[in-house]
């Protein structure tokens, strides 16, 4: 008995000599945590305090709530002209002004234009690359040589040593289809190639939604990041979808049943930590009066849609950024500008934002029907 209480005095003696040396050393890191400046730019790429920083997923980088698409539609010059290479600067420079910090191209045109435009600059934002013409949509780049014969040329042309992400784009209809030996030589191809030095981060683009879900669930490694629809009229799908001749639609599942998992794009991202880049936001222009033009009669009424659009597809936690494409230096600061709003949609704004839905639906041309699927996701 006395041995114990020995060791019982020898314990709390211990541990009140522990629990002091503790305390002094939290006291010390406090002060000399307190001492160094907090300063976020060190932590941000290109930070600016007006913009939102969101993490992408688990590559570790802190992405811009908005980026830059890289389509260029409604540009009135022709690609590569002098006047067309002058319009992609300018709108890169304002993105980098308002705290931009990523662009995605994914044409090889795309990729040469916006890595001329980055010249002098390329410590301002992470690029991401795809070249859709040398990847997954044709099938004599269906396997890991030719996709990375393709990639390797794509950085010659652009004159690029390595890009942040590489995104191969693959399904570009709902009714095309990708084998499993197709699914193995997207992933050796990004191995391959993030050994190798030339690409930092990995991923996936594509426009079908369940076979991204089964993209993130099979490959956890290798699909860090995805590229997929998330427009004004998007959310989150709560059970299972399925198709039907108007799109997808909700189907609950039974209650207590777990034969059949949610295939909510937003629980997959979720729960394997995958960033997210939302393509197709305005609907390819759909959601604006003018289609996407810009200084349109409707500018005014446009501009206010898009930021109606972006501030909803924000609320949407699970994505890292959309990446509308931006046309002027006008359209940069306006999407800039939609982040410093209130995020929640008033009652008023969210009536506006749904008639502008529903007309997005209704215009969407022919070749875009398939933005349909995206309805719940």
């Amino acid at each position: 008995m006395a041995d114990e209480q020995v060791t019982r005095r020898e314990f709390m003696r211990d541990g009140a000599v522990a629990a002091a040396s503790i305390t002094a050393a939290l006291g010390a890191a406090e002060a000399a945590d307190s001492a160094k400046p907090h300063d976020p730019k060190s932590k941000v790429l290109n930070y600016n305090k007006n913009m939102e920083y969101r993490p992408l997923g688990k590559t570790g980088l802190m992405i811009g709530a908005v980026s830059l698409g890289g389509h260029w539609k409604k540009i009135p010059h022709k690609v590569g002209s002098e006047e067309f290479m002058k319009n992609r600067h300018d709108v890169v420079s304002a993105c980098i002004d308002c705290g931009f910090n990523y662009i995605d191209a994914c044409t090889g045109q795309e990729v040469v234009a916006y890595a001329q435009a980055l010249q002098g600059r390329r410590d301002k934002m992470y690029l991401g690359y795809s070249c859709y013409e040398h990847e997954m949509r044709f099938k004599e780049w269906q396997s890991a040589k030719k996709l990375l014969e393709g990639f390797d040329a794509g950085l010659r042309q652009a004159k690029l040593d390595y890009v942040d992400l590489w995104r191969i784009t693959c399904y570009w209809q709902p009714k095309t289809n990708h084998t499993i030996e197709h699914e193995h030589a997207i992933v050796e191809a990004l191995d391959k190639a993030k050994k190798l030095g030339k690409v930092r981060f990995c991923g996936i683009s594509t426009h079908k939604h369940d076979w991204a879900i089964r993209m993130i669930r099979t490959y956890p490694e290798q699909i860090e990041v995805v590229v997929v629809p998330y427009t004004a009229g998007s959310k989150k799908a709560h059970g299972r979808v399925e198709p039907s001749k108007d799109g997808w639609k909700p189907i609950p599942d039974a209650p207590g049943s777990k034969d059949n998992p949610s295939a909510s794009l937003i629980d997959a991202v979720k729960k394997h930590n995958v960033g997210w880049f939302g393509i197709k936001p305005f609907a390819s222009g759909s959601v604006f009066r003018s289609r996407g033009a810009p200084d349109s009669p409707s500018k005014k009424a446009d501009d206010e849609r898009a930021r109606l659009t972006l501030r909803y597809v924000l609320c949407n936690d699970a994505l890292t950024s959309p990446i509308p494409g931006l046309v002027t230096v006008d359209q940069v600061r306006n999407a800039a500008m939609a982040v410093t709003e209130r995020r929640k949609l008033d009652t008023s704004e969210a009536r506006r934002l749904q008639h502008a839905v529903t007309e997005m639906w209704a215009n969407l041309p022919e070749d875009y029907q398939w933005l349909k699927d995206w309805e719940w996701v």
